[in-house]
Formats: C-alpha cells, sequence, structure tokens
C-alpha cells in the first residue's frame, strides 16, 4: 500500500498535520491551564488576604476574648462581609474556621448554601472540621496553595487558597480558606477542544484535497516517465513526457524529453553505421572475392589481370582505412591516444595538403586561393593530429564542391588564438543537418551519391582531436551554396625565435 509515492506523500502530510494540531491543543489547553491557575491562585490569595486581615482587625478591637467566642459571638457581623468579598467572583466560597480547623461560617453567596443555609451561619450541630493533615499544614505555613479534593472534603477537585489568622503575637487562632471549582474552566476547555477539533477536521479536509492535486502534478510526470523508460527497454525511443509549468519537475521532464532525442538520435545513428559499415565492408570485399575468383578461373584475359589487382589493391585500402577509422575511434573513446604539443607551422602544413590534393582539385577546376597573413604562422598542436583534422576538411571541401566552384584555405590570427577555416562552394549543409555533423558514424548524404568512401568517422574524430587541445571547431553553411568549417589553435613563436632568446 505505501509503496506509492502519492500515498507516501498524502500519508506524511497528513501525519504532520494531525501532530501539529496536537501539539498545538497540547500547548493551548496547558497555557490556558496555567494562565487559569495563576489568576485563580492570585485572586483567592487576595480574597483570603483581606478577609484574614479584616478579621484580625475586628478581632483585635473585640477586647481580648478567644478567637472561638468572637468567632461565635461576630458571625452575623462577618458573614455579609463574606459574601461581599466575593460578590464579583463567581463560584468562589470562602470559608473560616477557628484553630482547630472547625468550620464556623461560610460565605459566598448562592454558591456557600451547599455547605450552609440560607445566612451561611453554621450552626454547632451543622459544623465540620478540615482533614487534621489540613489543620496541621495550616498551623505551620504561611499559606497553602492546592489543587485538591482534600481528602474527599470536595466531591471534585477545586483550587484552593488557605491564609492563616495569626494574632500580634504570632499565634494561628484560625484560617479563611477560599475556593472555587474548575468547572468554567473545564467547560471553556471542552468547546476549545470541539471548535480545534471540528476545524482541524475542516482544515485537514481542505489539506487533503490540496495534497491530492499538487501529488497528482508530481506524481503523474513521474508515471509517465517510468511507462516512458519500459518503452525504452523495448526500443521505443520515441515516446515524449508532457510537460507544462516551470518547476524542477517541468525541468526534469523537459531533461528527461532531451534524453530521449538523443537516444533515439543515437539509435538511428548507430542503425546508419552498422548500414554505413556493412555496405562498406561487404562492397570492396565483393569486388575483392568476384575479381580473385575471375582470375584463379581464367575468365580475365592475362593482359588485363594488372588492371584487375589494381582494382583489388584499391578496394584493400578502402578497407584499410575504414580500419584505421575505426581503430582511431576506439583509441579517442578509450583516452589511449596522446598528442604531442610542439610548434608546427600551419601556413607549410596547409600548403602541402593542397600540393598533395592539386589533381583532384584541377578534375574539379576548382577556384583555390590559400589566404594567410604571413608565410609562416605557428601554433602549439600534434602536427600528426591536426595533419588528419586539416587533410579530412580538405578532402571533404573538395568532394562536396561544385564544378567550378571557389575553394578557399585561410588562416589567421584572432587574439591569442589561430584560426583555420576550410570554405568550398557546393551543396552546403542543411539545417536540420547542421547540429548532428560532428556527431559519429553521421552522414548527412546518405544517398551516397557523393560520399563513396566515407562512413561518418571523419568529422568525429576532428572534434575529437580539437577538443583535446582544448580548442573549438564549428561549421558554418548556406544550403545549396557554401559551407565553411573552421577551427582554432593556441598561437606560438616559431622554433627559431625561441631558441634565438634562449641563446640571448
Amino acid at each position: 500500500m505505501f509503496k506509492s509515492i502519492f500515498v507516501k506523500y498524502i500519508s506524511a502530510f497528513m501525519l504532520i498535520i494531525i501532530l501539529s494540531i496536537l501539539l498545538s491543543a497540547t500547548i493551548i489547553t496547558t497555557l490556558v491551564n496555567v494562565y487559569d491557575e495563576n489568576n485563580k491562585t492570585r485572586t483567592l490569595a487576595s480574597v483570603t488576604y483581606n478577609a484574614s486581615d479584616y478579621i484580625v482587625k475586628n478581632y483585635t478591637e473585640s477586647g481580648g476574648i478567644s478567637f472561638n467566642d468572637y468567632l461565635n459571638t461576630s458571625v452575623y457581623l462577618l458573614q455579609p462581609v463574606l459574601d461581599a468579598m466575593v460578590a464579583s467572583m463567581d463560584s468562589v466560597v470562602l470559608f473560616v474556621s477557628d484553630g482547630g480547623g472547625v468550620v464556623k461560617l461560610v460565605g459566598g453567596g448562592e454558591q456557600a448554601k451547599t455547605y450552609a443555609g440560607e445566612d451561611g451561619v453554621l450552626s454547632e450541630a451543622e459544623q465540620f472540621s478540615y482533614p487534621a493533615e489540613l489543620t496541621a499544614q495550616i498551623a505551620n505555613a504561611e499559606h497553602i496553595s492546592r489543587y485538591d479534593t482534600l481528602d474527599g472534603f470536595f466531591k471534585v477537585k477545586h483550587r484552593i487558597y488557605v491564609q492563616p489568622i495569626s494574632t500580634i503575637d504570632g499565634r494561628v487562632v484560625g484560617s479563611v480558606m477560599a475556593t472555587t471549582a474548575n468547572a468554567d474552566m473545564d467547560e471553556l476547555l471542552e468547546a476549545m477542544i470541539k471548535t480545534m477539533i471540528l476545524s482541524s477536521l475542516w482544515l485537514m479536509l481542505a489539506a487533503l484535497i490540496a495534497v491530492y492535486f499538487i501529488t497528482e502534478r508530481l506524481v503523474s510526470p513521474l508515471r509517465s516517465m517510468s511507462r516512458a523508460a519500459r518503452e525504452f527497454a523495448n526500443g521505443h525511443f520515441d515516446v515524449r513526457v508532457p510537460t507544462s509549468g516551470n518547476d524542477e519537475v517541468a525541468e526534469l521532464a523537459v531533461a528527461f524529453n532531451n534524453m530521449a532525442s538523443t537516444l533515439q538520435h543515437s539509435e538511428e545513428t548507430r542503425r546508419l553505421f552498422l548500414a554505413n559499415v556493412s555496405h562498406d565492408l561487404r562492397t570492396p570485399m565483393t569486388t575483392i572475392s568476384g575479381f580473385i575468383d575471375a582470375i584463379l578461373q581464367g575468365v580475365i584475359p592475362k593482359e588485363k589481370i594488372p588492371h584487375y589487382l589494381e582494382v583489388i589493391r584499391s578496394e584493400v585500402l578502402r578497407l584499410s582505412r575504414l580500419v584505421s577509422s575505426l581503430l582511431d575511434l576506439t583509441k579517442i573513446q578509450a583516452g589511449e591516444r596522446k598528442f604531442n604539443m610542439v610548434p608546427m607551422d600551419i601556413c607549410e602544413l596547409g600548403r602541402q595538403i593542397i600540393f598533395a590534393s592539386e589533381q583532384r582539385l584541377e578534375e574539379k577546376k576548382l577556384d583555390v586561393r590559400f589566404d594567410t597573413e604571413r608565410d609562416n604562422m605557428y601554433v602549439l598542436a600534434d602536427p600528426d593530429a591536426i595533419h588528419q583534422v586539416l587533410y579530412n576538411l580538405c578532402d571533404n571541401a573538395i568532394k562536396f564542391s561544385k564544378q567550378g566552384g571557389q575553394y578557399i584555405l585561410s588562416i589567421r590570427d584572432v587574439g591569442a588564438k589561430t584560426e583555420i577555416s576550410v570554405y568550398n562552394e557546393g551543396d552546403g549543409i542543411s539545417p536540420e543537418d547542421l547540429p548532428f555533423v560532428f556527431d559519429r558514424f553521421y552522414k548527412s548524404d546518405k544517398s551516397r551519391g557523393l560520399d563513396k568512401t566515407g562512413v561518418g568517422l571523419g568529422l568525429y574524430i576532428s572534434r575529437a582531436i580539437i577538443e583535446a587541445h582544448r580548442e573549438q571547431i564549428r561549421v558554418d553553411s548556406e544550403y545549396g551554396k557554401w559551407c565553411r568549417f573552421t577551427f582554432t589553435l593556441p598561437r606560438t613563436n616559431s622554433p627559431k625565435n625561441k631558441n634565438e632568446q634562449e641563446n640571448a
């Protein structure tokens, strides 16, 4: 049941709400109880102190009679005073006792009638005593504050405050006890708890609805991603996750779709690569096998055997280039290819490649331009690796140039870098193919009308080499008109100037 994120999220949220409500209720009721206790204790203390002070003054003026005799003769005088003292205090009752803990007088309006008659004065038969434990405490304490039943003196717990009545010489001759029940507070707390429970139920209902929609919005994309992942496992990379909003989940969905697009593109590239490699392996092998069989069977005249051997040799070289490219790719991916960074003349390398391509350039009657700022321009790079890159770019430019078009190899200094670009006029690269030209195994000429020998590894290897030099390579093209590949290398001084500076 709790395996679902949706259920876990709602359960956790509801548990947090319930615990928060319980904690809040506990804190509120505790604070209210403490406040009520302190407030009632202060009120009862004030009443008992005033009543005790009044009785002591009145007793002192009575002429030296005993306190018991004073109470017996003055109850009718004291009772209205006690009633007046607690007239504004609901449920407060005053008890006046002698030194032995015998209650002589009860004051407090209607509440007092529970313990005495209409007038609050107790006859000798009606008088009752405090528990012995309380009587003993009164004789030895400045005051007593409790929340108790006094061993059954009260049916329910009361807030009690007792003030001993002492004479001038310090003798405890009696006491005044003020009490009040907590019935009003119990009613208040009950009403508060009912209100909190009711409001909590509405709050939980509202929270449940809100959490449901929020959680559903969070979990729904995850469910879609889970379904899409299962489709990926079955080889269906065209599945996409719906995206909405701009929060983290939406960003995750966008990233997931981007990953899906990458996987789909990689799968298409892999299939294309297998098709290209299969074609490039099968075609020369079929040619080689056919011609060798024909030679062995004597079908080909002896005078033409050298020609067909030359064809076989070219097909073998073609297979060798394919295997070499695959080996280069494997080394680059494994990080095994090391680069020897030394100063090299990039202009001289450009001239060598143009001279090596002279026959092909003339066959297409290309308008060749070698555009450099100086005759010799030095960069810090691996000569063999940069030769591979520049030769590949120049070879592609010739291959895809139109008859009689412009062919420009340009070398320029740009800040601390040297920028090398190869430009050709031809069909160029379509906008949809432009982002993928440096991907491995990718061939924009899918019909193989122009590129009959490549397998789509040259540009990928070129980019890997340039990035290993911590530089950049890019392509610009206007489809149907021109194309330009550009890469950068760090500038450096010529080895000769460096040696002169060291010798100096």
